[in-house]
């Protein structure tokens, strides 16, 4: 199964924010990566450059590779609405996502590694590809065998409030996921009208 599994850091001091998670290092050296860091004179960037960089952005927040995001953009597109806020909505219906929305996992790639390890069911059923696509009403939870492993279980936090797009229930370790995110409500920092642009060209 195709991931990313290089530096973390590396790549959160090319946006310049930490994409990946835990961004403690930006602190220390948030120069971006190269032999000369902050000294290399960088020419501003033009609008397709801007444009590939959002794309990428959104590629490593999510966890997504080229073809995997490419087909994600043409249902984003076929669907009625802003394709920007479509697609949004379908990156963060992916399973994996939900799955560490919902503070069952700490990240994205931890999230992905329950799913592919078959601890995470889907209105009952275990499911076990990371891009599956949530619909509104799916029940998100552990399977049985799963919910007596301290080492899954451990790392659950709880949901947290802001994202009311989704439910967890504590007491049966399930969550759901009641309806697609309005893009207002994504934390995400993904100017995604500049990633609409690049497909269109």
């Amino acid at each position: 199964m195709a991931r990313y599994n290089g530096p973390k850091t590396k790549i959160s001091r090319i946006f310049g924010e930490p994409i990946l998670g835990n961004g403690k290092w930006l602190g220390k050296n948030s120069n971006p990566p190269g032999q000369h860091g902050a000294t290399r004179k960088r020419k501003s960037l033009g609008e397709y450059a801007l444009q590939l960089r959002e794309k990428q952005k959104a590629k490593y927040t999510y966890g997504v590779l080229e073809r995997q995001f490419r087909k994600t953009f043409v249902e984003a597109a076929r669907r009625k609405g802003a394709t920007g806020d479509n697609l949004i909505k379908l990156l963060e219906a992916r399973l994996d996502n939900a799955v560490f929305r919902i503070g069952i996992a700490p990240s994205r790639p931890a999230a992905r590694q329950l799913v592919s390890h078959k601890h995470i069911t889907v209105n009952g059923d275990v499911v076990n590809i990371p891009s599956f696509s949530l619909k509104p009403g799916d029940m998100i939870g552990f399977k049985d065998k799963s919910k007596g492993n301290t080492s899954v279980t451990s790392q659950i936090r709880g949901k947290n409030q802001k994202f009311s797009w989704l439910d967890w229930n504590e007491t049966e370790l399930q969550g759901t996921f009641i309806t697609y995110p309005e893009r207002e409500s994504v934390p995400e920092n993904i100017k995604e009208q500049l990633i609409v642009e690049l497909y269109s060209k």
